[in-house]
């Protein structure tokens, strides 16, 4: 069941109805039954995995606290995770795996062959199991106690609003908020529908409007070369951030609407000033994710620089694997590792340079003035492979993207470029407005416009929503509407 479709509306409605007239335990439980049925509308067959999930991770928990000494601990804690990744390495790299073992064996000519399995990819195991995991090792870490409540405990993992696409939540936030009945407040009802509209603007407004100019070029890439590429790539830049920041808008919406909070997910990341500022704002529930479950227990920063470096590059390779199981998606994850090890090393030669020869406002105030553009830049680079179909087409791209280059000053080259986009140019205006307005919006807002919004008055904030509304139901992606980006991880 897609947000961006009329059987959530109808769903959504009925859910909240129902939960704000039931006394709390039939309403937990009416949560978890409808978070199934909202799963279940994609493949209802698939609802056994994350049953199994579920319960595994309850009961590994509860193993995992009652354990007499700490080796039976490590022991249950192993299992446990060795079902979770396992699971998801069946269902999501099995495929991949037999793929690359293939053409390992074909290069020594063994004349051996793997075959694939047929298995379809359940939507959002990653989140889940991420989520499901980290719980057991906050409990083996003594973090937390496990859960009494089974119920409780298989909402927290389906929680339809954050069930395919995060934020990952941390149990330490979510599972307490399941242990009082909240009562209705207009107010949440309010601030949740603003912020479920801001998703609305970002996906079928913006995002799946860009999708057809982005698809256009990335689906036959060798057709293309020059600056096609870099538009390109700045459209899907653009693309990927309203599409699944919009997700996670409409997800912290939706269950504001509840009364429940979820986690920021998304803080300007394309305002950042770093890279390291840019994994601290972009997709914020996976980054720390990876900082808390494999970069701090590899070692951190805490045994030199070169332990460091080694620590850095293999959770953004891991990120990158996480994402899909292709070698765009792992080279894309290399590339942003390579990314902070080189970052970190000429901050620190910079701040040598800074004490042996004192400060130089003339190049801090340049630096923090190209920054961001550079930042953004290196980060557009990168999402090339990261929506590049294959590695081929990836490398042909970055083999022709200055292609041209003497004819992206011509008015003839800048037209027929914009005019082979698939899109109209009423589609471009209303990509261009839309865009503005909401980088306009988040610069002066930040992540919470529907709390800067309301502060302004009654008036503004009537009017602003007014704005986004006939923005959606006017100009917005309704017809063959597209998925979220992320379901697919």
């Amino acid at each position: 069941m897609l947000f961006n479709s009329l059987n959530f509306i109808i769903f959504f409605i009925i859910t909240v109805v129902l939960y704000y007239l039931l006394p709390y335990k039939p309403g937990i439980y009416m949560l978890l039954i409808g978070s199934y049925i909202f799963y279940m509308c994609w493949n209802p067959k698939l609802i056994v995995i994350i049953v199994f999930v579920t319960f595994i991770n309850f009961v590994g928990a509860y193993f995992v606290y009652t354990a007499q000494n700490a080796k039976r601990k490590k022991l249950y804690l192993a299992l446990c995770m060795a079902i979770n990744f396992g699971l998801l390495f069946v269902f999501k790299y099995m495929d991949f795996a037999c793929t690359t073992l293939n053409g390992i064996l074909s290069v020594f000519n063994s004349g051996l062959y793997i075959t694939p399995p047929d298995i379809v990819l359940p939507m959002g195991i990653s989140f889940y199991t991420f989520q499901a995991a980290a719980y057991t090792i906050d409990v083996y870490r003594g973090e937390l106690k496990p859960s009494k409540s089974y119920v409780k405990f298989s909402l927290f993992i389906t929680f339809f609003p954050q069930l395919v696409a995060g934020p990952i939540e941390r149990s330490k936030n979510l599972i307490k908020q399941f242990n009082k009945k909240n009562k209705f407040r207009m107010r949440n009802v309010l601030i949740g529908l603003e912020m479920m509209a801001t998703g609305f603007f970002k996906k079928v407004v913006i995002a799946d409007r860009l999708a057809i100019g982005v698809n256009t070029i990335f689906n036959n890439a060798q057709s293309y070369g020059g600056l096609y590429y870099i538009l390109a790539a700045f459209m899907f830049t653009i693309q990927i951030y309203c599409d699944f920041s919009g997700y996670s808008d409409i997800a912290r919406g939706a269950a504001k609407v509840l009364g429940f909070r979820l986690m920021v997910n998304f803080d300007r990341p394309y305002g950042s000033k770093s890279l390291r500022e840019y994994w601290r704002r972009w997709h914020i529930s996976l980054s720390t994710w990876f900082m808390d479950y494999i970069y701090i227990p590899l070692g951190g920063n805490r045994k030199g620089r070169l332990i460091k470096y080694r620590n850095l590059f293999i959770t953004f390779l891991v990120s990158g694997l996480w994402h899909g199981a292709a070698y765009t998606f792992v080279i894309w994850g290399a590339i942003h590792g390579i990314y902070m090890v080189a970052e970190d090393i000429l901050r620190t030669e910079y701040r040598k340079i800074k004490d042996l020869y004192g400060a130089c406002k003339p190049a801090d105030k340049a630096i923090a003035i190209l920054s961001p553009f550079i930042t953004f830049g290196f980060v557009m680079f990168a999402f090339i492979l990261f929506r590049a179909n294959s590695i081929s087409d990836a490398s042909y791209i970055f083999s022709h993207i200055f292609w041209d280059f003497r004819k992206w000053n011509t008015i003839q080259y800048l037209y027929e470029m914009i005019t082979s986009l698939g899109m109209s140019l009423y589609e471009l205006k209303v990509v261009f407005i839309a865009v503005i307005v909401l980088f306009v919006s988040e610069g002066l807002a930040g992540h919470d416009i529907s709390g800067y919004i309301r502060k302004k008055g009654f008036v503004p904030e009537v009017l602003y929503y007014a704005f986004i509304f006939l923005f959606i139901l006017t100009a917005g992606v309704f017809y063959n509407a597209g998925e979220f980006i992320y379901f697919q991880f």
